[in-house]
Order: C-alpha cells, then structure tokens, then sequence
C-alpha cells in the first residue's frame, strides 16, 4: 500500500511539518499501520523527500515566489490589524490631547493627525498637500504630533515649537509650524528662535517653556504613541483607523479622508 497518492505534492507537505488531508490518504487504515505510518521518516526516506522537494520547487518556482508572498501578504496584514486596535485605543490621545497642534475646520468631520519632524524632507514635500488637502476640504481637521526621530537638533526645533504654542493660537501657530517645516538646511534651536524673533514672541519665556513640564509631557506622549503604533519613520499619517506612511500624495490622502467620511472606514 503506498504511503502517499501524490509523491510530489504530499512529500512537500511532510517537509513543510501539514499533515496530509483526509481525501489524499488511503480510507482504511488498522491502528498498526497507522502507527507504521505516522513514525519518524528514516534518513534515507527523507533525504529522498528533500530530493523530490527540490526538484519539484526548481522545475515550479512560482510556487515559492507565491508562498512568499502570501507569507508577506499575512505579515502585512497581521500589522494592519494590530495597527488598527493600537489607533483605536489611542483614539483620545491621537485625536483631542491639548498637546497637538490643530489646524484646519476645529470641529470638521474627519481628523487627519500627522507625526512629522522638521529635518524630515518627506514632511515638508507632503506638508505642501496637507495645505492642499485643507484648502479644498473645508470640513477637515488636521492634528500636528512632533515626532522629533532625526537627532538633537530636531528635538531642539521641537520643544522651541511647542513652546511657541503656548503663545500662538490658531492660524498663527499653523503658520509659525509650517515656515518652520520649510526652513532650509537643518532646522535646530537657532532657527527656531530666530523664526520666534520674527513672529514678536517673548525669546526668554520661549526658552523656558522649551524646558517646561508642559513640553516634556507633549513629547513624551508623542514618542510612546509613535512607539504603540509602531511607526518607523515619518511622516505619517492616521486617518480613522489606517495609518498612511510616508509622503504618499494627495490623491491617496483625498480618498482616504473622504472614504472615513462615507463608511467609517479608510477603504470602502
């Protein structure tokens, strides 16, 4: 009686640790030939499985480039999953913490938050479509999160900035983030108190905010909910529950907005 129906097919399932499935074994079967059967492959019979395997996955590459990619396919969305249940329960903090700068409609329909930081070079090529976006959705708020990953000075340009908060209101303070985002060269402490000079703001007061509790806190819950979503660079942006990385273009975030707005997901 043959152990398998299927050599070829059956053997790569046995080195791959499946079980065969019940329509490809033989029906009947009595308890000593089941425990024949069911022992460990001898030296000889498996390396003639690891043959069959070889030379089946050489003449059918495909198979394996498709095993990968559903491989990357699962991984992917196991992420997405796990992303969507961290965002849901960050829910408060990612959308209404007193830390965040918010721009845009105050009371629009749909958030859209974004964690930036102002060496990133990707955040100031999106943040001319997040200007866009805004522009042409009239009912979207926007929440700005620092994120300060690319070294000390962009930690420095992040506490001056938060500190600016504290006296910018509104549309100015918008302003003040965006000038800022769009400084050239590398954007540290000097630029950042040189951009406060401009705008009138109290230099003194400014630099001991920057060292205030209030700042220390904004940053701090910036930096564990990057860590709870597992964010890996910037920009990016959450809308409802989807995380979009990178400077994706105005288009994709257009219809992710309006896609939360008709069915409360970011793909409909």
């Amino acid at each position: 009686m043959p152990l398998f129906r299927s050599v070829s097919a059956l053997a790569l399932l046995a080195v791959l640790g499946v079980s065969a499935p019940a329509a490809a074994q033989e029906p009947a079967q009595t308890a000593a030939q089941a425990a024949q059967e069911s022992a460990p492959f001898t030296d000889a019979q498996r390396k003639a499985i690891e043959a069959i395997v070889k030379d089946y996955l050489v003449k059918n590459p495909e198979v394996l480039q498709e095993a990968i990619a559903e491989g990357e396919r699962r991984a992917q969305e196991t992420q997405r999953l796990a992303q969507a249940a961290a965002i849901k329960e960050a829910r408060e903090a990612l959308t209404n913490s007193p830390n965040g700068v918010i721009a845009g409609n105050l009371n629009g329909d749909v958030t859209l938050v974004e964690f930036f930081d102002y060496n990133c070079g990707y955040c100031r090529k999106a943040f001319f479509d997040l200007q866009a976006l805004m522009k042409s959705d009239p009912k979207l708020r926007v929440v700005l999160k620092d994120f300060p990953v690319l070294g000390a000075e962009s930690l420095e340009a992040s506490k001056l900035a938060l500190a600016a908060k504290l006296q910018l209101k509104g549309d100015r303070m918008f302003d003040f983030h965006g000038k800022l985002l769009e400084s050239k060269g590398r954007v540290n402490g000097e630029r950042a108190l040189a951009l406060a000079k401009e705008f009138g703001l109290d230099l003194e007061k400014l630099k001991k905010d920057a060292q205030g509790p209030e700042v220390k806190a904004a940053l701090a819950e910036n930096m564990g909910l990057g860590d709870k979503l597992g964010l890996s660079g910037t920009p990016a942006f959450i809308v409802g529950e989807e995380i979009l990385p990178g400077a994706v273009g105005l288009e994709p975030m257009k219809k992710t907005v309006n896609d939360v707005r008709q069915c409360g997901h970011a793909s409909c």
